[in-house]
């Protein structure tokens, strides 16, 4: 039997749905909603394809959203003005600077600028910090981490006591999700190994993993003999391997794999996701979900 498909888009809408319903509760009984800014310093496309969409988001949602383009000349210390300046916005809970900055810009010491309890992304030296020790102390857990473990949840996997398997050790990725799927709690209290291109034998680890999570960047690492049968396997990967023609605008588009071969896999899997579908679409629906938490913090409703 073919595994299920745990569907990014669809848990998306349903997330966005309860997101909704939640901002417009707090206005009507608070007088106030959300506040996400966006700081794009250039005219990088992809960037501002990414933020294009997030701005889409937020106000489907009902955010108050400021969208701030800066030219690409823009020094480092205007954009830490910047910063400082929405740190002091009370009406901004949630700030982002999207990445790729511009040479001349300490990406680390912008990044490092925004107040962590406005770092919706999670990725401050606090926040992390605040990942690691877990429980109350965690604010925003890192937005596709966040995002992982909500369709692993809603899906209706077993995670306690369930072998937990991560393939890569990104700061973005492989490090949040083994940390937040060990903690205890809901969605959680598994046992996690890490393994990466330097773990001898990667086969016989993902072979014993109950919840395989793979965000190597490797098109079709893992192969269909390296999953257990049943298990759940979280597909991170989106690789560019190619390009075709578009049947419905007749334009070049991108033909995306995963790490992951799916169509071998999903015959042995009892869960899968899909590439592209997957885990994409929660990445930004999980942004969202850290920034009204972070109004319900300040409020002292969360």
């Amino acid at each position: 039997m073919a595994a299920k498909l745990i569907k990014g888009t669809e848990i998306r809408e349903q997330i966005l749905e309860e997101i909704t319903a939640e901002v417009a509760e707090i206005k009507e009984k608070h007088g106030v909603v959300p506040g996400l800014v966006t700081i794009l310093v250039g005219e990088n496309p992809a960037s501002m394809s990414y933020v294009t969409l997030k701005i889409k988001t937020a106000h489907r949602v009902g955010f108050h959203e400021i969208q701030d383009s800066q030219s690409e000349d823009l020094s480092e210390d205007a954009l830490l003005g910047l910063i400082d300046k929405y740190n002091k916005d009370e009406t901004i809970n949630g700030i982002l600077v999207q990445l790729p900055l511009p040479k001349h810009v300490d990406e680390k010491k912008v990044l490092n600028a925004i107040d962590p309890d406005k770092d919706v992304d999670g990725f401050h030296p606090v926040n992390v910090g605040r990942l690691m020790i877990g429980g109350g102390e965690l604010k925003f857990p890192p937005c596709t981490p966040a995002g992982i473990q909500e369709m692993i949840v809603r899906a209706g996997v077993e995670t306690k006591g369930a072998e937990v398997v991560v393939v890569g050790r990104s700061n973005i990725v492989g490090k949040p999700i083994a940390n937040m799927m060990l903690q205890k709690g809901v969605g959680a209290n598994s046992t996690v190994t890490i393994v990466h291109t330097g773990t001898k034998d990667l086969a016989s680890h993902c072979q014993r993993a109950d919840i395989l999570i793979v965000a190597a960047g490797v098109p079709g690492l893992v192969k269909p003999e390296w999953i257990k049968p049943g298990s759940c396997v979280i597909d991170v990967g989106v690789n560019r391997i190619g390009e075709k023609i578009s049947e419905k605008t007749g334009k070049k588009i991108a033909i995306l794999s995963g790490d992951v071969d799916f169509d071998a896999a999903k015959e042995i899997a009892g869960w899968i996701t899909p590439v592209p579908g997957g885990v994409g679409p929660m990445t930004i629906t999980m942004l969202m979900k850290n920034t009204l938490k972070s109004l319900k913090f300040k409020l002292g409703i969360a």
